[in-house]
C-alpha cells in the first residue's frame, strides 16, 4: 500500500492507479526518456561510527562532491538505505560550487521529484531527482543542499568524505542561498550517494573497494584519492575523456562478511551484497575495478571474531562471483591485487600467516585468467627491497593506506587501454 504522505498528488498518476492500468500516464513519460545518463560521482552508503549518528531538524546541508566526466543535464540520487523510518527532504537545489560554501547563484537550480520540490523517502529507499538543466564540467565541485524540515536522523551516511561540507548556521530553507556565513563544517555525506550527467557516448567505471579505495590517509579537499586520479588521467585524453570514475569505496568492508555488530553499519554490507546496488546499478557503467580482500585477511582477530576467517579460496571464489555478475551485465571486471600491509599500525591486522594468505591471492589474481585485465597495485606501491611493506615513500603512516603519493602511484599504474574499450 502507498501512503498519501509517500504519493504526490499527480491526477495522472492517481488515475491509472484507481482504474487498476499498468500502462505509464503521461504524467510519468520522464521516467521513459532516452537520456544518455553516466555517472560523474557516487559514494557507498554506509553507516556513522556507533553512537554518532548525526542529527538534523528544521536544517540545511550543502554537501560538496567533485564530478569526474561532464554533462550538460544533471541528476541527483538520495539515499535513506539504512533508515528505520521514512525521511522527508524538503528542498533540494544543485550548484556549481566557487569556493566554500558559496555558490556560483547563475548555475544553482533547484531540484524537483515528480514534478514536487519535495519527497519522502521510504526507509531502505533512494529516490531520484528530476533532470536540470546545468552545464557541468569534468573534474569540478558541486554543491548538493538539502533543506531537512523535521527531526532526521542520518543513519545512511559516507563517513570517510575526505571533503568539507556545511551545515548552515541557524534553521530554515537555506537551500537557494548563495552562500551560509557562519556555517559548521564537516567531513561525511549523509544521504547524498550520487550525481549523473547527461553525456551522449560515455560511460562510466566504478572503483569498487575498501578503505584503500576511498582515500584514507589521503588529503582532505585535495580529491587525492586514487580514482580521483585516474578520472584526471582519463580527461587528459581525448580518447578517453568520455569515462567517468566513481568511487564505490567503504572504509573497513569486505568480499564475505558485512560489518561487525559492533560497528553498526559502519563497513557497509559485504562486497558481495552491495555489488547490484554500488556497481551495477550506476548510470552508464562499462566497468569495475575490484580492490577488494585484504580487510577479508586482516579482519579476524583484530576487528572482527577469529572464527571470520577465510581462506586465499574463499576469497578468490568470491572475486569470481564479481566477475560473473559483472559479466552477466555486459561490464569488464579488471582484478586488482592486493597492496602491502606488514607492520600495520592496526592491532592484530597483520600476521605472517595473513602475509602467505595475501601473497596467494595475488598469485591467483594476477595468473588465473578470471578477469578481463589486471591491475597490479601491489608491484606499483611495494618496497623493492621488502615486498611485503609499502614503499616508505608512499606510505600514508600506518603501513596499510597509502599517502597523496601512493595513491597517485596506483593510479598511474592503470593502463588506460584497458578502460576505453567496451566489453563485447
Amino acid at each position: 500500500m502507498i501512503g498519501p504522505q509517500l504519493l504526490h498528488r499527480r491526477p495522472g498518476l492517481v488515475a491509472v492507479m484507481a482504474a487498476g492500468v499498468l500502462s505509464a500516464s503521461p504524467a510519468l513519460a520522464g521516467a521513459r526518456d532516452a537520456t544518455p545518463w553516466v555517472a560523474t560521482w557516487a559514494t557507498g552508503p554506509a553507516g556513522p561510527s556507533p553512537g554518532t549518528t548525526p542529527q538534523f531538524n528544521n536544517q540545511t546541508l550543502r554537501y560538496i562532491v567533485h564530478t569526474s566526466v561532464g554533462g550538460d543535464r544533471a541528476r541527483v540520487k538520495i539515499s535513506n538505505t539504512f533508515g528505520a523510518a521514512p525521511i522527508v527532504i524538503g528542498a533540494a537545489h544543485l550548484a556549481r560550487r566557487v569556493s566554500g560554501a558559496r555558490v556560483d547563484r547563475g548555475s544553482d537550480r533547484r531540484l524537483t521529484f515528480s514534478g514536487a520540490d519535495h519527497v519522502t523517502i521510504p526507509a531502505g529507499a533512494l529516490v531520484v531527482s528530476d533532470p536540470v538543466a546545468l552545464d557541468v564540467r569534468a573534474l569540478s565541485d558541486l554543491a548538493i543542499s538539502l533543506y531537512l524540515p523535521q527531526s532526521t536522523a542520518a543513519t545512511t551516511t559516507h563517513q570517510l568524505a575526505l571533503q568539507t561540507s556545511y551545515l548552515a548556521a541557524g534553521t530554515g530553507d537555506a537551500t537557494g542561498a548563495a552562500d551560509l556565513p557562519g556555517a559548521a563544517t564537516r567531513t561525511s555525506w549523509e544521504l547524498v550517494t550520487g550525481v549523473d550527467v547527461s553525456a551522449p557516448g560515455g560511460g562510466s567505471i566504478v572503483a569498487f573497494g575498501d578503505s584503500i579505495t576511498d582515500g584514507a590517509n589521503s588529503t582532505v579537499d585535495a580529491n587525492l584519492r586514487w580514482p580521483n586520479v585516474l578520472a584526471s588521467r582519463l580527461q587528459a585524453r581525448p580518447e578517453t575523456r568520455r569515462l567517468g570514475v566513481v568511487d564505490l569505496g567503504i572504509i573497513g568492508n569486505r568480499i564475505l562478511h558485512p560489518t561487525e555488530p559492533a560497528f553498526d553499519n559502519l563497513f557497509g554490507p559485504a562486497g558481495l551484497a552491495r555489488f547490484d546496488r554500488d556497481v551495477i546499478a550506476q548510470a552508464g557503467v562499462e566497468g569495475v575495478i575490484v580492490l577488494l580482500g585484504i580487510n577479508d585477511i586482516g579482519h579476524p582477530g583484530s576487528s572482527a571474531p577469529a572464527s571470520d576467517e577465510v581462506t586465499a579460496e574463499d576469497i578468490e571464489a568470491g572475486l569470481v562471483q564479481f566477475v560473473e555478475r559483472g559479466h552477466e551485465h555486459g561490464l569488464k571486471v579488471f582484478g586488482a591485487t592486493l597492496t602491502p600491509f606488514e607492520d600495520t599500525t592496526l592491532v592484530g591486522f597483520f600476521s605472517p600467516d595473513k602475509e602467505v594468505k595475501r601473497q596467494a591471492v595475488n598469485r591467483w589474481i594476477r595468473g588465473a585468467g578470471a578477469f578481463d585485465g589486471v591491475i597490479d597495485f601491489d608491484a606499483a606501491i611495494r618496497d623493492p627491497g621488502h615486498p611485503a611493506r609499502i614503499l616508505p615513500a608512499l606510505d600514508g603512516g600506518d603501513h596499510l593506506h597509502p599517502s597523496d603519493a601512493g595513491q597517485r602511484a596506483m593510479a598511474e599504474a592503470i593502463p588506460l587501454a584497458l578502460l576505453g574499450e567496451r566489453r563485447r
